[in-house]
């Protein structure tokens, strides 16, 4: 399957101008969405404080939703379930993630939709597809196909790769498609930077000789537990919000994660097609595509997938609005749950695409 054809994308944003125009408020209510940007005007923006006293993450502590198999359109993917209104939301991890990335805001936005994060073919429970095509539209051509498979629309929501995937589906059959919501997308970002690294002897590892010897040794020796918090270190913008209990349920699903054969494959080709996607202006091109209403969400202290790509990113999509975290990195719907389903319960509001219980 391949991707449909696509149009010039927009130049690049003016990220100051759009900064300038900043809506912010403390964390408590939710403002009303600026209504349609006139032609010219830069996207506005609103911004998520810290409020004074925060519930922060370990208020939310859900254990993994139920997991099954589902096979649909052709395509076998492991998924979890939340029960809850009337309208379904489906929940799109990141590299080396999984469904259970999404279990907190979930059970947060239980009130307004049911909920079904999937595992990406190669991750979680999940296993491969016959084409082995772990590149964002390879991905993309197999959620597109699970979801045209069920034959109704949803609410879609990716973070990091999963929200490339996410807009690949939404920019390839929007008819799928009721919102979008991406969660610090992996837009193209090829900076350089060590500190962008769970640990830097990932770099190393792939040095011949003694050294990248040395270097896979010492990875391959980490506990479980040591992994995840190396990951929370990475990716929160506040590694104290992240409990004990989360740090061994990531620690229990790194291990159950790597007993799979096809787990290192599944990781190394997606973060290799990621990096293809990246070298080139495609994204950007998919990007300019979507014609459904978009809500981008990105934290203030993401180190893997730099803020300042979020003013470009919601100014090329089409129908988009941004709203940045302060104090918050990279998987924001783990590390703030209830800060993204504000937002998410905000824009949902706004657009009219969902009903429910507030």
């Amino acid at each position: 399957m391949s991707a449909c054809a696509v149009h010039p994308t927009p130049g690049p944003a003016d990220l100051r101008r759009s900064l300038d125009r900043v809506i912010r408020w403390g964390g408590v209510g939710y403002p009303g969405w600026p209504g349609r940007v006139p032609t010219g005007h830069p996207r506005r923006v609103a911004s998520l404080s810290q409020p004074g006293v925060h519930p922060g993450y370990s208020s939310w502590s859900w254990a993994p939703w139920p997991g099954r198999q589902v096979e649909s359109g052709g395509v076998r993917l492991h998924v979890r379930e939340t029960p809850g209104g009337p309208e379904e939301a489906v929940y799109v991890h990141g590299l080396s993630g999984s469904a259970t990335n999404w279990t907190d805001l979930a059970g947060l936005l239980s009130s307004r939709v049911s909920g079904t994060a999937v595992d990406l073919p190669g991750f979680g429970g999940s296993e491969p597809v016959s084409s082995c095509d772990y590149s964002p539209a390879g991905h993309a051509d197999a959620l597109l196909c699970w979801l045209a498979g069920r034959g109704r629309p949803v609410h879609l929501l990716g973070n990091s790769l999963g929200g490339i995937v996410a807009m690949h589906v939404a920019a390839r059959r929007p008819e799928l498609v009721r919102t979008l919501t991406l969660v610090s997308p992996a837009m193209p970002d090829l900076r350089p930077d060590p500190r962008r690294m769970s640990d830097p002897r990932m770099a190393l590892a792939w040095v011949p000789g003694r050294i990248g010897a040395r270097a896979r040794a010492g990875l391959a020796a980490a506990t479980a537990r040591q992994r995840a918090e190396a990951v929370v270190a990475l990716c929160f913008g506040d590694p104290s919000r992240a409990t004990d209990a989360r740090l061994e349920q990531t620690a229990r699903e790194i291990t159950a994660r790597w007993s799979q054969p096809w787990a290192g494959a599944a990781v190394d080709r997606s973060t290799a097609g990621m990096f293809r996607a990246w070298a080139g202006p495609g994204l950007w091109r998919v990007a300019a595509r979507v014609t459904v209403p978009t809500l981008v969400v990105w934290g203030d202290r993401d180190k893997l997938v730099s803020p300042r790509l979020a003013a470009r990113t919601v100014r090329t999509l089409p129908d988009a609005r941004l709203v940045m975290l302060d104090g918050v990195g990279h998987i924001a719907q783990i590390e703030t749950p209830d800060r993204v389903a504000e937002a998410v319960r905000g824009f949902w509001e706004h657009v009219g695409g969902v009903t429910g219980c507030a």
